[in-house]
């Protein structure tokens, strides 16, 4: 009687995950570290990460993205709502010719409380989430790429644990139009292991977004706009999430975002400063009913 109660809270535990990470209509599928995004950049860019993520962060977010400029190594703290905290690694090559990604993912959720009765929790667990991938792209035709990703996930949830693996599909259109592109990625792609007795569903969604780029040189000045529709697969509601990054001088960039159709959460901000092969990026998500904010820095740098 005691594990069942246990569990149920372990459960609770979960589910409230879930919905204070992402603040949307209810799906059937698990792991909502997923969700989270990547890049303090593509986060202030109202996590449009499709069309925005032209660089090794790519690989979280559109592996047709990824190019054959110099390689890249990435670095992200990102201090969410509810103690959940994520570390990323990206590091961006080339090899054969083509390009590869390799990512890290660990997210972690610190003391939650365990309670079989009214009163003080008896105890305290941190439940840990973790997925390393591979990611590389080629040309299908001279404006068409093509990008694939593979995952290996973990979850650790007090006693028990699993493993899975993923994978993203993404392309990426420059159209005839200068600076105009568009591009789709369907994600999460796969299956787990069971965790207990029943096997967490990932969850999996498709994106579709486009992106264009003025340059005023007289001013010194570009921006870039753009905006892709986001639609988990197991879910009824979808999102569209909308970008605009100024950039002064190659030094400065001022970027606001905006999400659609979430429960808490919507406006989306920051700053990035350039300096030599180093980028420096923050962003920080507001949301309402109380949950404080979220925050992610980023530091990049280009070899």
């Amino acid at each position: 009687m005691k594990k069942s109660i246990q569990i149920k809270f372990i459960l609770l535990s979960i589910i409230g995950f879930s919905l204070f990470t992402n603040a949307q209509s209810g799906g059937s599928n698990g792991l909502s570290f997923l969700k989270i995004g990547s890049g303090a950049r593509n986060i202030a860019l109202g996590d449009n990460g499709t069309v925005f993520a032209n660089d090794v962060s790519a690989i979280f977010y559109n592996p047709a993205q990824l190019n054959l400029g110099n390689p890249e190594i990435l670095f992200t703290h990102n201090v969410w709502i509810q103690d959940v905290a994520t570390e990323l690694l990206g590091v961006k090559f080339s090899l054969f010719n083509l390009p590869f990604g390799i990512g890290i993912n660990s997210t972690s959720i610190k003391e939650i409380e365990v309670r079989t009765k009214p009163g003080p929790a008896e105890t305290t667990f941190n439940s840990h989430y973790f997925f390393g991938s591979l990611s590389t792209a080629f040309c299908l035709l001279d404006d068409l790429s093509a990008g694939i990703t593979v995952k290996y996930l973990y979850e650790d949830i007090f006693y028990d644990k699993a493993e899975g693996v993923g994978f993203d599909f993404g392309l990426h259109y420059q159209l005839p139009v200068e600076n105009l592109f568009v591009s789709g990625v369907i994600k999460n792609i796969g299956t787990m292991n069971q965790l207990q007795k029943e096997a967490t569903k990932l969850p999996a969604e498709i994106r579709v977004g486009s992106s264009y780029v003025f340059d005023f040189p007289e001013y010194k000045l570009s921006l870039q706009a753009g905006g892709e529709f986001q639609k988990y697969l197991a879910q009824t509601d979808s999102h569209i999430n909308f970008g605009t990054e100024v950039v002064y001088d190659k030094m400065l960039a001022v970027r606001l975002g905006y999400q659609t159709n979430y429960l808490s959460k919507n406006i989306t901000g920051g700053l990035g400063l350039f300096w030599n092969q180093f980028s420096f990026d923050y962003a920080m998500t507001p949301f309402s009913y109380g949950l404080g904010q979220a925050q992610t820095i980023s530091i990049k740098y280009t070899f």
